[in-house]
């Protein structure tokens, strides 16, 4: 069961997310522009979203599940 969302950024702050990562980001950091952010799968060679940058910071995106 998919609880919500966690962004972690280059800095080690924690956000959370309930249903929409770049909207709630973007209204918490109070910036209107977001980039995504991409990192490469070595086996497959093929690029992966991952979370984004919004004012210098690096915010990665981790969905958030319950333990059962």
């Amino acid at each position: 069961m998919k609880l919500g969302f966690m962004g972690i950024d280059q800095h080690g702050n924690y956000y959370h997310i309930d249903k929409f990562p770049r909207k709630e980001l973007l209204n918490k950091l109070g910036f209107a522009n977001a980039s995504k952010m991409y990192v490469d799968n070595t086996k497959t060679n093929q690029a992966r979203h991952c979370g984004y940058v919004i004012g210098g910071l690096w915010i990665n995106v981790y969905e958030v599940h319950s333990w059962n």
